[in-house]
C-alpha cells in the first residue's frame, strides 16, 4: 500500500512538472489518467502492477 502512494504521488509530482516546465495541457494530463483507469479494469493489470513491483524493487536495491 505504501508503496502505491508513493507511486501515485511522484507520477503526480511528474505530470504538475511536465504541465509547468513541458507544455504538457491540462487536457493530455486527464487523457493519460482516463487511460490509466482504463488499464486497471483490464486483465493487464496485474502485469503493469508487477512490472511496477519489478522496478521499485530494482531502483531500492542501487547503492550511490
Amino acid at each position: 500500500m505504501a508503496l502505491n502512494i508513493s507511486t501515485v504521488v511522484l507520477l503526480g509530482v511528474i505530470v504538475f512538472l511536465f504541465i509547468k516546465k513541458g507544455g504538457m495541457k491540462i487536457w493530455h494530463a486527464i487523457v493519460c489518467a482516463l487511460l490509466g483507469f482504463y488499464l486497471a479494469g483490464t486483465t493487464i493489470a496485474p502485469s503493469i502492477q508487477s512490472s511496477g513491483n519489478s522496478v521499485a524493487n530494482l531502483l531500492s536495491n542501487l547503492n550511490f
